[in-house]
């Protein structure tokens, strides 16, 4: 197999992208600077007023402060694209560029801290470990009495996910060839093909099952049918993404070997790509199935059938100890499935 050229990178593209990279850097600075540090903690606002000529002044400045940085030690963008020029044997995380990336954390981590609200004292507050009390007092006192009809919602939880497992497998399958550069580089077509799965497969993937569950409970009516259909579409978006991704991980050898025989597409894939990729679809598979499993308690709790629905009907009535039972069998099923799924990849192996 001929090795592959290194080409190296055009100087004027990574230069445009480290100012890009320090605009955007400085304006994140100056956004979280004045309505975190200045706003929230100096002025001691709660709910600071938000207008967009705040996020509009932050860009103008961080445009102007990454113009004047640019050809500076100080420059991120030219630091981390290899453009700036410093000594090989001094560690880059010493580099005063790498100074501007702390900073950007630590404002991070102190907006984090603020905007999530973190209250120590409202944690150990009286009035807040007495509630935590009485309710982990009834979690761990479970009702017996409505054992029978968790086991049922758990049941019903595990076929759940089983049907959303196995209906978007052969989806993924299909789908996860279309949307492998290695195998959709040879024309333009192909090339749009491949960027239109992907980002019908990234914008799936992006929202969350428990929002697919609203939106198809909704469609098809509350119940189980609502929730497989939610997983189903979420599962096939991150099994086509793990699927694509193991075939673009191929050795391009065999692939050779069986086009200079004269086969077609639909043999290349099958005779040079299939072979490498069964064993780990199979653990990717079974993965999954583990996921949704888990998801489908979540899902429950807006409509999507399963044991989460029995959970959130007892926690609006607040029946503590019926809810405790639910968590018991929950957590079973959950350490039932990682142990039956780590077990069947170890096999697979």
């Amino acid at each position: 197999m001929a090795s592959k050229s290194y080409k190296k990178p055009n100087p004027v593209v990574q230069s445009i992208k480290a100012y890009a990279l320090d605009a955007m850097n400085w304006t994140y600075i100056a956004l979280v600077s004045y309505k975190v540090i200045y706003e929230k903690i100096y002025l001691d606002v709660r709910y600071p007023e938000f207008s967009w000529s705040q996020p509009l002044y932050a860009l103008y400045f961080g445009l102007v402060v990454a113009a004047i940085l640019s050809f500076t030690k100080l420059s991120l963008g030219r630091g981390m694209f290899g453009v700036l020029k410093y000594d090989e044997n001094e560690s880059p995380a010493a580099q005063p560029f790498a100074y501007v990336g702390y900073l950007t954390i630590l404002l991070t981590f102190i907006a984090g801290y603020y905007i999530s609200q973190v209250s120590v004292y409202e944690f150990f507050s009286e009035a807040g470990l007495e509630g935590a009390k009485r309710i982990f007092k009834a979690l761990f006192n479970p009702n017996w009495g409505s054992f029978e009809e968790g086991i049922f919602a758990a049941v019903e939880t595990i076929y759940m996910a089983f049907i959303a497992t196995a209906v978007a497998i052969p989806i993924a399958f299909v789908l996860a060839f279309f949307a492998a550069r290695n195998l959709m580089n040879s024309n333009p077509l192909c090339f749009f093909i491949y960027n239109a799965i992907r980002a019908v497969l990234n914008i799936s993937r992006s929202v969350e099952p428990i929002v697919w569950a609203i939106i198809f409970s909704v469609w098809v009516g509350i119940g189980p049918f609502s929730g497989m259909l939610a997983l189903c579409l979420h599962s096939v978006a991150s099994l086509t993404k793990q699927y694509s991704e193991q075939i673009e991980a191929i050795d391009d050898g065999p692939l050779e070997a069986i086009t200079a025989t004269g086969a077609n597409p639909v043999q290349i894939v099958w005779y040079g790509v299939v072979p490498q990729i069964v064993l780990p679809y199979l653990s990717y598979t079974i993965y999954r199935w583990d996921i949704n499993v888990r998801a489908a308690t979540i899902i429950g709790l807006v409509g999507g059938g399963g044991i989460g629905n029995l959970l959130m009907q007892y926690q609006g009535q607040a029946r503590w100890n019926e809810v405790g039972m639910l968590v018991i069998i929950i957590a079973v099923i959950v350490w039932i499935m990682d142990w039956a799924s780590s077990k069947l990849r170890e096999a697979l192996k």
